[in-house]
Parts: structure tokens; C-alpha cells; sequence
């Protein structure tokens, strides 16, 4: 840190915790600020960062609540895998982390360059999609799994855990995204909104992923109340989202998404045999489909006589 003291017509420049004795010309010194000052300058804040930002934070802070990924990483790694949402990419395809379309992808898609000619690159109708896929690809990937033992305010090693797990190929990307969120206080969503978050659910639920949807494993003393408090989501949705009745009370080790099912099952799972002990209900909670869909897949009605073991089932 630089200043510059005026005493007569001595000039005074204070550097670095130390004077300059020294008496200098005035003009020189005065261009030794200028200097400094250029160089305080070029760490200033990008206005379109800090606009993408404000427009974004919410969203990052939403998805961590869902996901436990720091909020401060999500912001970071939109900002420098788009552009600040100025990348053709984001503008045109609403994908904002540079996600590629890999073998497991079924929805819209785009061909850019980028490590090689032409490749496939994941498009979404609305941004929102392209940070809830984010966090999905994250929490759905083994490599990535050691992430979540982190706390949710050790970004710097969640940074360094990203580039180790090859998230991307530029060898500086882990202290990037550190630049990044230090520049703009990012780390604060992880404390501010985030850390209130976390006193008031201190053991938050793992989150899974099954047919590209979100969910959770029902543990002892969990009630309707406490899992729509944690996760802001109302007890009705989450009732509708599982099928689930009014009067229901939930048991430990129930499967409950977080989002509504899908009509059929992923690509993997064609069909189910099934075992003993299985029910349609508990097949359409393992697999992620709506239970009047797998019905109707099978050509059967919810009043038909519950189907036997053995029986091969459709799930798509």
C-alpha cells in the first residue's frame, strides 16, 4: 500500500509499512503513485462480473442448499467457464460451466471447438437448467465424491479438489477460481445466507441421483416439517413429488425426491423383474417415475391385483 505525504515542498512517500526519507522530485513522485495506483487498478472488479453476480447469486445459493457445493465455487466456475454469461455458448445455449454432452445425455445439444473440432456440448431453455445440471453432474460422478467431505466454506479446496478430478485442462484453474472468488468476496455466500443455513441443519441429508432427479434417504426422527424446513420445499410438493398421501408418516430409509419424477425411467432401464417384497410404488421410487406413468407403461390400473414375483415390468 502506497501514500504519499506532502510537508512543505518535501514529498514524502510511505511504502510498504516504511518511509522514504529521501526528499524526490516532486514529479517523480508523483509518477511512483500513478504506478501504484495502476496496479491497485488492474485487480479492480469487472462490472460484468459484478452484474452476472448479483443476477446469479440466489441460484448459487439455492443449488448449495440443495447440493452442499459451496456457493462461492458455483458463481466462480459460471463466471470463468462463461464469460461472465457472455460466452456464444451461454448466450445461445444458456449453458454456463461448459458441460459436454457425454454418453448420458438425452436433451438438447450444440457442436462447438474446443479441445477438438466440433464437439457436442449440452443446451438448456433457461440458465437455471444449466446450474441445477451443474450440480447434478457434480453429485452424480464418483470422481467428484470426496468433494462433499469438504465444509461448504473450503473453497480453496474445493477449487484444487475440481482441477485434480479433471473438471478442466488448464493447469492454473484451481487458483482461478480462487482469484476469482477473493476478488469478489464470493466466499461470503458461503457464509452469510449459507452458514445460517447450516447452524439451523447442522447434519443436512446427502443428496443422490437417480433418473437424472434429485433425492434423499428418509433417516431416523426426520419428519415432514424438518425436511421441507432444510430443504424449502412445502410438505404438499413433497407429498406430490413421491406420491405420497396426506396422512402418510415417513419411515426411515424411504426414498424421497426432491423434484418432480419422471414419466419413465433413464435409458439403462429398459425393464425390472420383479422380487420379493417389491411393490409398484417401491419400483417407482428406486427408478424415478411417477407411479401412474409406470402403470400406464405395464397397461395396468392402480385397482389391479398387486403384479407376482417374477413379473417382468416396463419402465419405459
Amino acid at each position: 500500500m502506497a501514500r504519499l505525504f506532502v510537508d512543505n515542498d518535501k514529498i514524502k512517500l510511505y511504502v510498504c509499512g516504511k518511509y522514504l526519507k529521501k526528499t524526490m522530485n516532486r514529479l517523480i513522485a508523483v509518477l511512483l503513485c500513478i504506478i501504484c495506483c495502476l496496479s491497485v487498478q488492474g485487480q479492480s472488479r469487472n462490472k460484468q462480473y459484478e452484474a452476472y453476480i448479483k443476477k446469479y447469486r440466489d441460484l448459487a445459493v439455492e443449488e448449495m442448499r440443495k447440493y452442499h457445493i459451496p456457493a462461492s465455487i458455483t458463481l466462480a466456475q459460471g463466471l470463468l467457464e462463461s464469460g461472465a454469461g457472455q460466452s456464444t455458448l451461454a448466450r445461445k445455449s444458456n449453458n454456463h460451466f461448459g458441460i459436454k454432452c457425454g454418453s448420458d445425455w438425452d436433451g438438447k445439444s450444440v457442436r462447438y471447438d474446443d479441445d477438438a473440432r466440433n464437439e457436442c456440448f449440452r443446451a438448456y431453455k433457461h440458465p437455471k437448467q444449466s446450474y441445477e445440471d451443474h450440480s447434478k453432474f457434480l453429485a452424480s460422478r464418483s470422481r467428484y465424491a470426496f468433494l462433499f467431505k469438504l465444509k461448504i466454506t473450503d473453497y480453496k479446496g474445493w477449487a484444487k479438489g475440481l482441477k485434480k478430478a479433471g473438471y478442466a485442462t488448464d493447469r492454473r484453474y484451481a487458483q482461478r477460481l480462487i482469484d476469482i472468488i477473493e476478488l469478489y468476496d464470493l466466499h461470503q455466500y458461503d457464509t452469510k445466507k449459507g452458514l445460517k443455513w447450516m447452524k439451523e441443519n447442522p447434519n443436512p441429508h446427502q443428496p443422490y441421483i437417480a433418473n437424472g432427479l434429485v433425492y434423499i434417504i428418509v433417516r431416523n426422527g426426520d419428519t415432514w416439517k424438518s425436511i421441507s424446513k432444510e430443504f424449502d420445499i412445502s410438505r404438499k410438493k413433497l407429498r406430490k413429488y413421491n406420491d405420497l398421501y396426506k396422512g402418510y408418516v415417513l419411515q426411515a430409509g424411504d426414498i424421497l425426491y426432491l423434484e418432480k419424477k419422471n414419466r419413465k425411467a433413464a435409458k439403462e432401464h429398459a425393464v425390472h423383474v420383479l422380487r420379493a417384497g417389491e411393490s409398484m410404488y417401491s419400483i417407482s421410487q428406486k427408478y424415478g417415475i411417477r407411479l401412474k406413468n409406470l402403470y400406464k407403461l405395464n397397461k395396468m390400473d392402480e385397482d389391479d391385483p398387486a403384479p407376482e414375483v417374477g413379473t417382468i415390468l416396463r419402465l419405459r
